[in-house]
């Protein structure tokens, strides 16, 4: 049994926030609850006044639901906190925005049982969706009603909605499934949970207020009834301690390990090359590719080994994250060195070291944009703590980027033996619609 709380959940600099944010379905199990799973203290208490952070969408009710339009980036009114450039709008919200404190991420199934009946479901909640998602991340004019139920955009609010290739498969379209769908191959060590794994469709809601999350995920599960249901759902969180003295873009993860460097910088050639779908089909133009992993992480055997051991399995120093070929005065976000060795001779990076396993140099030149969360689902039935990385990979076509990349780690990276991947799923993120429209409606209407 891991007996033992990991590094992250006894430094004080590195813990999960102390509040909670409301109830999961596992934490009904008093053994299965973990740092988000405690019900009462925001699931209830702040429930009604996070109803009225998000405004004129409601929780359960609203008007507007159908035929409206996602708001586009950088236009003002909407409610997210962050400045983006004009020439981000036809991206989706909750990809190249810095990540809030707070995720909640849901996978839903369709019930059509016949493709027809599936289609026009399907077209029912991405309507739904697109309208939903834009009144819950919109922030009214300043005049326009009472300032408490407009919000005034803290919670930083995102909805990232994706399609996955069942969901096309089931609507009857398998021939316009495109190539960047193809299902993730199976990879040495997985074992994953099919139950957790895949879906039709992936809502990921984001926020810096844990209950304007769970609210939002709760209204967006409200709109898709009685067209889809939740196949899982993942909740996620980052340290916000305010005197981390890690560098800024950075966080712990559980194993107490920084991580944040080494990801493409939004608005830089190389993101928009590696992130943003380009070529066909054209309905996915702007839009990007996800690939989700839930990766639990093995802290008793982590533990046992000594920092310097920690250190050579990742092929940085923990303390501060600095590649170990890198020389004095480098810092976590010098670009590591494959090719520089030790006085002895051996590679100062190791040659299973996750940093080299995990490098473009050593993966044909792949690229990908991590946008990942930590969890923590309590105790299994064995006592255990279930509890990792909710892995999150944003890119424009997974068989060029996550699939080489992964491989390369399950056939020789050393931190396998610290981790196991426990579910996965892929979807299609497409752009934002024309106004008016709403997302993927080139996909259905035009087939």
């Amino acid at each position: 049994m891991e007996g033992r709380a990991p590094a992250a959940f006894r430094r004080p600099a590195d813990r999960p926030p102390e509040r909670v944010a409301g109830q999961s379905p596992e934490s009904r199990d008093p053994h299965r609850r973990g740092v988000l799973g405690t019900a009462g203290l925001l699931g209830a208490a702040r429930l009604f006044s996070t109803a009225r952070l998000i405004g004129n969408a409601g929780l359960l009710g609203g008007a507007g639901i159908i035929g409206g339009a996602l708001a586009p980036r950088g236009l003002p009114g909407r409610g997210v906190g962050t400045a983006l450039a004009a020439d981000d709008a036809r991206h989706q919200p909750g990809i190249a925005d810095p990540p809030p404190d707070w995720l909640v991420f849901t996978a839903y199934d369709l019930t059509a049982a016949d493709p027809d009946t599936a289609r026009s479901s399907l077209a029912a909640v991405l309507r739904a969706w697109t309208s939903g998602a834009a009144a819950l991340t919109t922030v009214p004019a300043p005049d326009g009603g009472d300032p408490d139920a407009r919000g005034d955009g803290r919670a930083g609010l995102t909805v990232t909605v994706g399609l996955g290739a069942s969901a096309l498969r089931r609507a009857g379209l398998d021939g316009r499934v495109p190539g960047e769908l193809t299902d993730i191959p199976a990879m040495p060590g997985d074992q994953l949970d099919p139950a957790r794994s895949g879906g039709d469709l992936g809502v990921q809601v984001c926020a810096t207020d844990p209950a304007a999350a769970v609210a939002a995920a709760a209204r967006m599960g409200a709109l898709a009834a009685p067209f889809a249901t939740a196949r899982w759902e993942q909740w996620g969180f980052l340290p916000t301690d305010p005197d981390s003295a890690d560098p800024p873009g950075t966080h712990r993860n559980l194993m107490g390990q920084l991580d944040g460097m080494g990801n493409p910088q939004p608005g830089t050639p190389q993101f928009d090359q590696a992130v943003w779908a380009s070529g066909e089909p054209a309905w996915m133009r702007g839009g990007s590719y996800l690939v989700c992993r839930r990766i639990r992480m093995l802290f008793d055997a982590w533990e046992r080994l000594d920092e310097s051991d920690r250190d050579e399995v990742i092929g940085r120093r923990e303390s501060d994250g600095v590649p170990l070929s890198a020389g004095p005065g480098g810092t976590a976000f010098t670009v590591p060195d494959i090719n520089v060795r030790r006085a002895d001779g051996q590679f100062a990076i190791a040659a299973d070291a996750h940093v080299r396993v995990s490098s473009p140099p050593v993966n044909g030149g792949a690229v990908l944009y991590r946008r990942s969360y930590s969890y923590d689902d309590g105790l299994d039935p064995t006592g255990a703590r279930d509890a990792g990385l909710f892995f999150a990979a944003y890119q424009a076509d997974p068989r060029t980027a996550f699939v080489p990349i992964q491989r390369t780690m399950a056939a020789s990276d050393a931190l396998n033996a610290f981790t196991r991947h426990t579910s996965s799923a892929l979807f299609a993120v497409p752009p934002i619609p024309s106004p008016g429209g709403y997302l993927a409606q080139a996909l259905l209407e035009d087939a």
